[in-house]
Protein backbone atom coordinates (compact mmCIF):
# COMPACT_ATOMS: atom_id res chain seq x y z
CA UNK A 1 0.00 0.00 0.00
CA UNK A 2 1.73 3.27 -1.17
CA UNK A 3 1.18 5.48 2.33
CA UNK A 4 3.91 8.02 1.89
CA UNK A 5 5.62 9.15 5.36
CA UNK A 6 5.60 13.05 5.93
CA UNK A 7 9.30 13.45 5.81
CA UNK A 8 10.19 10.93 3.17
CA UNK A 9 10.81 11.93 -0.36
CA UNK A 10 9.66 11.37 -2.86
CA UNK A 11 9.75 12.26 -7.06
CA UNK A 12 6.87 11.05 -9.01
CA UNK A 13 8.70 11.20 -12.08
CA UNK A 14 11.28 8.44 -10.84
CA UNK A 15 8.26 6.25 -11.36
CA UNK A 16 7.56 5.47 -15.25
CA UNK A 17 3.85 4.55 -14.34
CA UNK A 18 1.56 5.69 -16.28
CA UNK A 19 -0.86 6.50 -13.08
CA UNK A 20 0.39 6.47 -9.60
CA UNK A 21 -1.16 7.44 -6.54
CA UNK A 22 0.04 8.17 -3.31
CA UNK A 23 -1.50 8.81 0.48
CA UNK A 24 -0.06 10.48 3.04
CA UNK A 25 -1.06 12.72 6.74
CA UNK A 26 0.73 16.03 6.33
CA UNK A 27 1.17 18.83 8.90
CA UNK A 28 2.42 22.64 8.17
CA UNK A 29 4.01 21.06 5.13
CA UNK A 30 5.90 23.27 2.79
CA UNK A 31 7.05 21.44 -0.48
CA UNK A 32 9.15 24.67 -1.75
CA UNK A 33 8.41 25.24 -5.63
CA UNK A 34 9.37 22.72 -7.67
CA UNK A 35 7.28 20.87 -10.75
CA UNK A 36 7.11 17.35 -12.44
CA UNK A 37 6.66 15.97 -15.67
CA UNK A 38 3.47 13.94 -14.83
CA UNK A 39 -0.04 15.75 -14.12
CA UNK A 40 -1.45 15.82 -10.68
CA UNK A 41 -4.62 15.74 -9.21
CA UNK A 42 -4.42 16.79 -5.16
CA UNK A 43 -7.36 16.35 -2.84
CA UNK A 44 -7.17 16.39 1.22
CA UNK A 45 -10.03 15.09 3.80
CA UNK A 46 -9.47 17.70 5.92
CA UNK A 47 -7.45 21.11 6.50
CA UNK A 48 -6.63 23.59 3.41
CA UNK A 49 -3.97 23.41 0.84
CA UNK A 50 -2.36 26.60 -0.64
CA UNK A 51 -1.06 26.44 -4.05
CA UNK A 52 0.80 29.34 -5.08
CA UNK A 53 2.03 29.80 -9.19
CA UNK A 54 4.23 31.64 -10.74
CA UNK A 55 1.58 34.81 -10.85
CA UNK A 56 -1.36 33.40 -9.52
CA UNK A 57 -2.39 31.13 -6.29
CA UNK A 58 -5.52 29.00 -5.35
CA UNK A 59 -6.96 27.50 -2.40
CA UNK A 60 -7.90 23.78 -2.20
CA UNK A 61 -10.17 23.10 0.11
CA UNK A 62 -11.52 19.72 1.86
CA UNK A 63 -13.85 18.18 -0.66
CA UNK A 64 -12.50 19.46 -3.67
CA UNK A 65 -9.48 18.38 -6.24
CA UNK A 66 -6.63 20.34 -7.74
CA UNK A 67 -5.26 19.53 -11.07
CA UNK A 68 -1.67 20.69 -11.75
CA UNK A 69 -0.81 20.15 -15.48
CA UNK A 70 2.96 18.73 -15.83
CA UNK A 71 5.55 21.07 -16.18
CA UNK A 72 3.83 23.80 -13.85
CA UNK A 73 6.15 25.16 -11.25
CA UNK A 74 4.39 25.06 -8.05
CA UNK A 75 4.16 25.62 -4.51
CA UNK A 76 2.46 23.32 -2.15
CA UNK A 77 1.88 24.79 1.37
CA UNK A 78 -0.74 22.71 4.04
CA UNK A 79 -1.53 24.45 7.78
CA UNK A 80 -2.88 22.13 10.14
CA UNK A 81 -3.42 18.39 9.32
CA UNK A 82 -4.73 17.42 6.09
CA UNK A 83 -4.97 14.10 4.61
CA UNK A 84 -2.98 14.14 1.58
CA UNK A 85 -3.77 12.24 -1.43
CA UNK A 86 -1.76 12.44 -4.87
CA UNK A 87 -2.24 11.34 -7.70
CA UNK A 88 -0.24 11.52 -10.73
CA UNK A 89 -0.99 10.88 -14.80
CA UNK A 90 1.24 11.41 -17.54
CA UNK A 91 -0.64 14.06 -19.29
CA UNK A 92 0.10 12.95 -22.88
CA UNK A 93 -2.09 10.01 -22.53
CA UNK A 94 -5.23 11.86 -21.12
CA UNK A 95 -5.87 14.79 -23.34
CA UNK A 96 -9.18 15.51 -21.96
CA UNK A 97 -7.21 16.94 -19.04
CA UNK A 98 -6.71 21.11 -19.01
CA UNK A 99 -3.84 22.47 -19.68
CA UNK A 100 -4.34 25.46 -16.96
CA UNK A 101 -4.42 24.54 -12.86
CA UNK A 102 -8.22 24.21 -11.96
CA UNK A 103 -9.93 23.53 -8.60
CA UNK A 104 -12.90 21.48 -8.97
CA UNK A 105 -16.15 20.92 -6.73
CA UNK A 106 -15.56 16.82 -6.14
CA UNK A 107 -18.51 14.45 -5.79
CA UNK A 108 -19.05 11.67 -4.08
CA UNK A 109 -18.03 8.95 -6.28
CA UNK A 110 -14.86 11.21 -7.85
CA UNK A 111 -13.49 11.30 -3.65
CA UNK A 112 -14.25 7.51 -3.25
CA UNK A 113 -11.87 6.89 -7.11
CA UNK A 114 -9.65 8.85 -5.98
CA UNK A 115 -9.24 7.06 -2.48
CA UNK A 116 -9.05 4.05 -4.34
CA UNK A 117 -6.38 4.82 -6.49
CA UNK A 118 -4.36 6.76 -4.46
CA UNK A 119 -4.49 3.84 -2.13
CA UNK A 120 -3.76 0.78 -5.05
CA UNK A 121 -0.43 -1.14 -5.40
CA UNK A 122 2.11 1.05 -7.69
CA UNK A 123 2.20 -2.42 -10.11
CA UNK A 124 -1.33 -1.57 -10.97
CA UNK A 125 -2.20 -2.37 -15.04
CA UNK A 126 -4.84 0.76 -15.60
CA UNK A 127 -5.24 -0.11 -18.99
CA UNK A 128 -7.11 -3.52 -18.58
CA UNK A 129 -10.02 -4.66 -16.04
CA UNK A 130 -11.55 -3.01 -13.37
CA UNK A 131 -8.41 -0.63 -12.71
CA UNK A 132 -9.45 0.69 -16.48
CA UNK A 133 -12.94 1.25 -15.00
CA UNK A 134 -12.22 2.79 -12.27
CA UNK A 135 -9.68 5.32 -14.02
CA UNK A 136 -12.54 6.01 -16.74
CA UNK A 137 -14.69 6.92 -13.86
CA UNK A 138 -12.34 9.03 -12.50
CA UNK A 139 -11.88 10.94 -15.86
CA UNK A 140 -15.42 11.17 -16.35
CA UNK A 141 -16.13 12.48 -13.51
CA UNK A 142 -13.38 15.63 -13.35
CA UNK A 143 -14.72 16.35 -16.70
CA UNK A 144 -18.27 16.92 -15.14
CA UNK A 145 -17.37 18.68 -12.44
CA UNK A 146 -18.11 21.98 -11.77
CA UNK A 147 -15.07 24.79 -11.62
CA UNK A 148 -14.46 26.40 -8.06
CA UNK A 149 -13.57 30.15 -7.96
CA UNK A 150 -10.67 29.70 -5.51
CA UNK A 151 -8.23 30.83 -8.28
CA UNK A 152 -6.59 34.02 -8.22
CA UNK A 153 -4.30 35.61 -10.74
CA UNK A 154 -2.15 38.16 -8.94
CA UNK A 155 -0.88 41.77 -10.25
CA UNK A 156 3.00 42.05 -11.61
CA UNK A 157 2.44 46.00 -11.97
CA UNK A 158 5.27 47.41 -9.89
CA UNK A 159 2.28 50.12 -8.48
CA UNK A 160 0.25 47.33 -7.91
CA UNK A 161 2.17 44.58 -6.23
CA UNK A 162 1.91 45.84 -2.34
CA UNK A 163 -1.93 44.00 -2.68
CA UNK A 164 -0.25 41.08 -3.10
CA UNK A 165 0.86 40.86 0.73
CA UNK A 166 -1.91 42.98 2.01
CA UNK A 167 -4.25 41.43 4.96
CA UNK A 168 -7.62 42.86 2.95
CA UNK A 169 -6.98 45.12 -0.58
CA UNK A 170 -8.43 47.93 0.33
CA UNK A 171 -11.87 49.37 -1.73
CA UNK A 172 -10.78 51.12 -4.91
CA UNK A 173 -10.56 54.74 -4.23
CA UNK A 174 -8.43 54.25 -1.33
CA UNK A 175 -5.85 52.18 -3.00
CA UNK A 176 -5.89 55.15 -5.57
CA UNK A 177 -4.84 57.41 -2.94
CA UNK A 178 -2.17 55.19 -1.55
CA UNK A 179 -0.83 53.86 -4.61
CA UNK A 180 -0.67 57.04 -6.42
CA UNK A 181 -2.54 55.66 -9.65
CA UNK A 182 -5.84 56.99 -11.01
CA UNK A 183 -9.11 54.54 -10.37
CA UNK A 184 -8.72 54.15 -14.12
CA UNK A 185 -5.55 53.09 -14.23
CA UNK A 186 -5.95 50.50 -11.53
CA UNK A 187 -9.01 49.19 -13.28
CA UNK A 188 -7.18 48.99 -16.67
CA UNK A 189 -3.99 47.12 -15.00
CA UNK A 190 -6.19 44.32 -13.27
CA UNK A 191 -8.32 43.73 -16.12
CA UNK A 192 -5.08 43.29 -18.00
CA UNK A 193 -3.11 41.28 -16.11
CA UNK A 194 -5.60 39.16 -13.97
CA UNK A 195 -8.62 39.07 -16.41
CA UNK A 196 -10.77 41.15 -13.77
CA UNK A 197 -12.17 44.37 -12.74
CA UNK A 198 -10.81 45.61 -9.37
CA UNK A 199 -14.11 44.78 -7.73
CA UNK A 200 -14.72 41.69 -9.01
CA UNK A 201 -10.92 40.71 -8.18
CA UNK A 202 -10.95 41.78 -4.30
CA UNK A 203 -14.39 40.21 -4.15
CA UNK A 204 -12.72 37.06 -5.42
CA UNK A 205 -9.81 37.71 -2.78
CA UNK A 206 -12.34 37.81 0.21
CA UNK A 207 -13.79 34.66 -0.75
CA UNK A 208 -10.69 33.09 -0.79
CA UNK A 209 -10.01 34.21 2.45
CA UNK A 210 -13.30 33.49 3.89
CA UNK A 211 -12.57 29.99 2.72
CA UNK A 212 -9.54 29.73 4.20
CA UNK A 213 -10.96 31.12 8.29
CA UNK A 214 -14.20 28.81 7.86
CA UNK A 215 -11.93 25.46 7.00
CA UNK A 216 -9.59 26.75 10.52
CA UNK A 217 -13.13 26.78 12.43
CA UNK A 218 -13.66 30.58 12.76
CA UNK A 219 -16.76 31.96 13.73
CA UNK A 220 -18.48 33.85 10.77
CA UNK A 221 -19.24 36.81 13.10
CA UNK A 222 -15.22 37.20 13.12
CA UNK A 223 -14.71 36.57 9.64
CA UNK A 224 -17.53 39.14 8.85
CA UNK A 225 -15.72 41.84 10.93
CA UNK A 226 -12.24 40.87 9.31
CA UNK A 227 -13.16 41.42 5.39
CA UNK A 228 -14.92 44.40 6.50
CA UNK A 229 -18.68 43.43 5.55
CA UNK A 230 -21.31 44.82 7.31
CA UNK A 231 -22.53 42.56 9.65
CA UNK A 232 -22.72 38.57 8.93
CA UNK A 233 -26.10 38.20 7.41
CA UNK A 234 -24.19 40.43 4.60
CA UNK A 235 -21.34 38.45 4.84
CA UNK A 236 -23.74 34.96 4.25
CA UNK A 237 -25.42 36.82 1.45
CA UNK A 238 -22.16 37.85 -0.21
CA UNK A 239 -20.86 34.14 0.30
CA UNK A 240 -24.09 32.81 -1.42
CA UNK A 241 -23.56 34.77 -4.47
CA UNK A 242 -20.27 33.76 -4.69
CA UNK A 243 -20.29 29.91 -4.56
CA UNK A 244 -24.16 29.00 -4.71
CA UNK A 245 -24.09 27.61 -1.30
CA UNK A 246 -24.63 29.08 2.70
CA UNK A 247 -20.89 28.99 4.36
CA UNK A 248 -22.29 25.52 5.67
CA UNK A 249 -23.80 24.09 3.26
CA UNK A 250 -20.22 24.51 1.59
CA UNK A 251 -18.66 22.93 4.62
CA UNK A 252 -20.46 20.40 4.64
CA UNK A 253 -19.31 19.05 1.46
CA UNK A 254 -16.06 16.79 2.85
CA UNK A 255 -15.49 13.52 2.17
Amino acid sequence: MPRIDADEPFDPDDYRNDVLGIASGLAQHDSGMHQHAKGQLLFSQQGCMRITLNQSFSLLPPGRVAWIPGGVPHRVQIQGVAGYRSVWLVQSRFTSLAGHVEIVSASPLLREVLERIAFAEFNTDWRQGAAANLLAVCLDELQAAPRELTTLRLPVDRRLRALNAMILPPPLHSLARSSGASEKTISRILLRETGLSYQQWRQQWRLIKALEMLVAGQPQAEIAAALEFASDSAFSAFFSKMTGRSPRAYLAQRP
